[in-house]
């Protein structure tokens, strides 16, 4: 099987052609900060990021889309502070209509015009609640935020297919019926299996889907951190990835030397196939994005020529 492994080589990734490059729109997803010292090393992390002009920023949110949490007040530091265009995650299955729909009117009355629509995890103090009381598909929160103002709504998509999903199938069906509902685009979880994400777009394609699709890309910081989210939401982990940070845990300068080079070349392999759209999970640490841009010839004198 190591014959068949697409990691970097041990200097860099071969070079994106040149001309792709001005056409790849990059986005970046931080998640509201918890103290006074995590906030700081967000902004540190906004400042060395923006000058790679991202399409879009987007923040993530708690259960129910719960603006309280941080997410509208980043939102609105990230537009009015950094200047950035920020999308505000909202979920929908630990909250009732009134509270998402009430949400939603606070996020257009405050200027936000892109959402990302979640029906976010299960509850964790018991089953999903699949009464009239409830969006219970991310569909449903779809249109309801389109009746509600006319947002620009990025839904998610999984090349893997959700954890919950009958059959792949049945989860691209999904997929299609979200933006059937107004979505403008398609984000993806994040899967390291770049092949599996290529044959998801051409699944997507041949299902008469053309809605814009931005692959996610999740930096490797810390092996077994992406383990546990992987364990979390159904990604899977191939085994040659844990094999690249195998005997890393005291390298920390290696660590990050690998999870750069791996970031981009997924990034790579991506654009050469036609991909244009990337969103990167950030982690609200910029040190692997930064690295894996400047492997790919996305840096900041490239973003301010485009």
């Amino acid at each position: 099987m190591m014959a068949k492994l697409t990691t970097p080589a041990p200097d860099r990734p071969a070079p994106v052609p040149v001309e792709l490059l001005p056409e790849v729109k990059i986005s970046f997803e931080f998640f509201p900060p918890k103290t006074e010292a995590a906030a700081t090393r967000l902004w540190q992390t906004v400042e060395q990021l923006k000058p790679l002009k991202p399409r879009y920023v987007s923040v993530t949110c708690g259960a129910g889309g719960n603006p309280a949490e941080g997410t509208a007040a980043w939102v609105a530091a990230l537009r009015d502070r950094a200047g950035l265009c920020a999308a505000a995650h909202v979920t929908c299955a630990s909250a009732s209509r009134v509270a998402i729909d009430g949400i939603a009117r606070g996020y257009w009355a405050a200027g936000v015009r892109q959402i990302v629509a979640i029906r976010g995890d299960r509850p964790k103090d018991g089953p999903l609640r699949h009464d009239a009381s409830r969006y219970r598909f991310a569909a449903e929160l779809v249109r309801a935020l389109r009746r509600i103002a006319d947002f620009q709504i990025s839904v998610a998509a999984y090349p893997e297919s959700h954890p919950e999903a009958a059959s792949a199938a049945a989860d691209l069906d999904n997929l299609k019926r979200k933006l059937d509902a107004g979505a403008a685009r398609a984000i993806t979880q994040y899967c390291f299996d770049t092949d599996t994400v290529l044959r998801f777009r051409d699944r997507m394609v041949a299902a008469g889907i053309k809605a814009p699709l931005a692959v996610g890309i999740m930096p490797v910081h810390d092996f077994q951190q992406i383990k546990r989210f992987s364990d979390g939401c159904g990604a899977g982990v191939p085994a040659w990835l844990g094999a690249l940070f195998a005997g890393l845990d005291d390298d920390p300068e290696e660590r990050a030397r690998v999870g750069a080079r791996v970031a981009a070349e997924q990034a790579r392999r991506l654009i050469v196939a036609g991909i244009r759209e990337l969103h990167v999970y950030t982690l609200n640490r910029a040190e692997l994005t930064l690295a894996a841009c400047r492997l790919l010839g996305l840096h900041p004198s490239l973003a301010h020529a485009a």
